[in-house]
């Protein structure tokens, strides 16, 4: 092998050269494609992200509304029980304005559910505000952004790491480039045989490895 290598040392150096040299600009050019995606989902998730605090923000002003809502019907309530009858009867009038003023329907059926729970058992207390289907129509949807943006960022960490897995290759590659330059000027034929046997190690493993990781097409 090595008289054959002998031979044509200078050939199989420069198709070796001209192989890894491809290979290297294709592997880096999916590193970059795939940093240019990363950031992309990056941007996506942090939007939705903004997105989502926002929502909890518009959310958590309602329920703060519907606390002091609640906090005024229990007032009144209690006013529309004294023994005063004009008392009572201006109280029962302020009750309903504030209701129907200030409840929305999906408050007013955490109401009415927190009503028959209460009756039920008269030792605990249980608030409108904790009704699941309240919490989730305030909430719902800001749950549902939230985990939108958590997912995308996931999509951005995924990106990242095949991105950072590629320019490790491409610095490998350029190792081998660097070995095969070497055996390339060195007079020796048995340190050119050795030396590119190093570097064709390292770049089958190397372009076995990038084949792993999923192509990425231009978009």
């Amino acid at each position: 092998m090595l008289a054959w290598f002998n031979k044509f040392s200078e050939i199989i150096i420069v198709t070796l050269l001209g192989i890894v040299s491809v290979s290297t600009a294709y592997v880096s050019f999916q590193a970059s494609l795939y940093d240019s995606k990363m950031f992309q989902e990056y941007a996506i998730g942090q939007s939705l992200k903004t997105e989502a605090e926002s929502m909890y923000l518009e959310a958590n002003q309602q329920y703060t509304q519907d606390a002091q809502t609640l906090v005024a019907l229990d007032q009144l309530s209690v006013e529309m029980k004294t023994s005063n009858s004009e008392t009572a009867q201006l109280a029962g009038e302020k009750y309903d304005a504030v209701y129907y003023g200030g409840v929305s329907e999906v408050l007013n059926g955490a109401i009415e559910r927190a009503s028959v729970l209460n009756e039920e058992n008269p030792d605990e207390y249980i608030s409108p505000q904790e009704d699941e289907a309240y919490l989730d129509d305030l909430f719902g949807a800001y749950d549902d952004k939230s985990l939108a943006a958590v997912d995308q960022m996931k999509k951005g960490d995924a990106l990242n790491s095949s991105g950072d897995k590629l320019i490790l290759y491409t610095v490998l590659m350029a190792v081998c480039l660097f070995l095969l330059g070497i055996a390339a000027v060195v007079s020796r034929n048995e340190t050119k045989l050795s030396i590119s046997a190093i570097a064709m190690v390292i770049f089958t493993f190397t372009a076995a490895m990038s084949a792993f990781v999923p192509f990425m097409g231009i978009s």
